[in-house]
């Protein structure tokens, strides 16, 4: 016991020690280790998660910018598992023991995650039956209000690089749809989306940038409330598989983040706490999936 709470204070007054001053509970030790790319590259804001036996967690979190991870967790087997965008994920056992050291495991390398086959060239479209255009917003400070659109139309024409391909989206406002009437027709208003001057929003990009793995950014001019911005969608590509009725499909997810004072949209009210009753933030996410276009296999 003596030994090793003088481990214990050896380790947290170490001044060459990068843990020191880190109090330690009794029953708890210390997991440690970085987190590389196959170049020794750190890779910051890998999601980690330890476990114990019964596969309940213990811990979760992210990795630093410089791919460290620490954890304090009582003594005893544990399972880890690390993840990151575009890598294969990793997961191996630990033991933390009672012996007044970090466990340090030393470096992780994750392996970059082979790539899914893209959709073949030619024009697509999206299939709404199977597609969702949603959003988030903020409401008084605390809650979140979902939404969605329902009614929207778009067509991907694929080049021979997925990086010359292009897209267009159109969406009509007056679909704006969340589960609450008075809030709709209020959001069609001219406080917001004003469809009646407005009827529709629309996206067009044609820069596909390859992220790694099966991740893209897609970078287009979106048009809302009659002002148009650039944004950027953060996609992740899900695939190719095949539907009922033996069609072929693909599948992407993705999401962005608006501000809707970046397109007039400008009404505000004021609780009495100067708290805003809607927030600025607006974010978005989409499920797509894409068939051929009508009369093409």
């Amino acid at each position: 016991m003596i030994s090793r709470l003088l481990g214990r204070r050896s380790a947290a007054h170490d001044r060459h020690n990068p843990l020191a001053g880190l109090s330690v509970p009794p029953g708890a030790g210390l997991l440690t280790c970085r987190v590389l790319d196959p170049v020794g590259e750190p890779v910051g804001q890998a999601e980690f998660r330890v476990n114990d036996s019964k596969g309940r967690k213990i811990v979760s979190g992210e990795t630093d910018p410089f791919g460290t991870l620490v954890a304090l967790v009582p003594f005893g087997e544990y399972r880890l598992a690390v993840s990151a965008e575009s890598f294969v994920p990793y997961r191996g056992n630990v033991w933390i023991t009672d012996g007044g050291q970090p466990t340090g495991l030393g470096d992780v390398v994750l392996q970059i995650a082979p790539s899914l086959p893209l959709p073949r060239p030619g024009d697509w479209e999206i299939e709404p039956a199977h597609s969702r255009i949603g959003f988030i917003a903020r409401h008084i400070g605390l809650a979140r209000v979902h939404g969605r659109f329902d009614n929207f139309a778009g067509a991907i024409r694929v080049g021979e690089t997925m990086e010359q391909s292009a897209m267009h989206v159109v969406i009509g406002a007056a679909s704006i749809d969340t589960s609450v009437r008075m809030r709709d027709d209020h959001l069609r208003s001219a406080d917001f989306l004003d469809v009646e001057n407005y009827p529709t929003l629309e996206f067009y990009s044609d820069r596909f940038a390859h992220r790694g793995g099966n991740n893209w950014a897609i970078t287009g001019a979106l048009t809302l409330h009659g002002v148009t911005r650039t944004v950027t969608l953060d996609a992740q590509y899900l695939g190719i598989g095949n539907g009922m009725e033996g069609e072929t499909r693909a599948a992407v997810r993705a999401s962005t983040e608006l501000h809707r004072e970046d397109y007039t949209v400008n009404w505000q009210s004021m609780l009495a706490r100067g708290i805003a009753v809607v927030g600025s933030s607006i974010k978005v996410e989409l499920d797509i999936q894409i068939v051929p276009k009508a009369g093409r296999a």
